[in-house]
């Protein structure tokens, strides 16, 4: 595995994606009034697209419309000092065809805030980058976990 000039290792796309596939939240960094944005959201990964399940009228979907936007997830020990973190860029876009919408609400996504959620937004993941770093107590410690389909 590549290492960075930090030190940290290089995570591959497909490592990457199945670290974004192992966690229900992540972060989307979107602009809102020309300033950079971060909202937790829940997602799921559908493929090598990020989907969010969200109210149609909120500031994010308004904000996310045919934008660029940055996705984040990570995991962190800090007892252990290890962890991981995936950055995933690409066009978000709302999803307005209703076969669409029907495929992606069979989906296992749901929201953890209170409310109405049935607008969903995709990201198309066009370019992803990972680093972990291990513990130098643990001696190679385990590899990124990936979600059970």
């Amino acid at each position: 595995m590549p290492i960075d000039s930090s030190g940290l290792q290089v995570l591959s796309r497909e490592e990457c994606l199945g670290l974004l596939a192992s966690t229900p939240i992540g972060r989307i960094v979107f602009t809102d009034r020309a300033l950079p944005a971060v909202q937790p959201v829940t997602f799921r990964l559908d493929g090598e697209r990020v989907v969010i399940r969200t109210a149609a009228g909120s500031k994010l979907a308004a904000a996310t419309r045919q934008a660029v936007v940055a996705f984040e997830v990570d995991e962190f020990d800090p007892e252990e000092r290890t962890g991981w973190s995936v950055t995933a860029v690409g066009h978000a876009r709302a999803v307005c065809d209703p076969d669409e919408i029907e495929r992606l609400a069979a989906l296992p996504l749901t929201a953890w805030a209170p409310g109405e959620r049935d607008h969903f937004i995709v990201v198309d993941v066009e370019q992803v980058t990972g680093r972990q770093i291990r513990s130098a107590r643990s001696n190679g410690a385990r590899s990124p976990r990936t979600r059970e389909s």
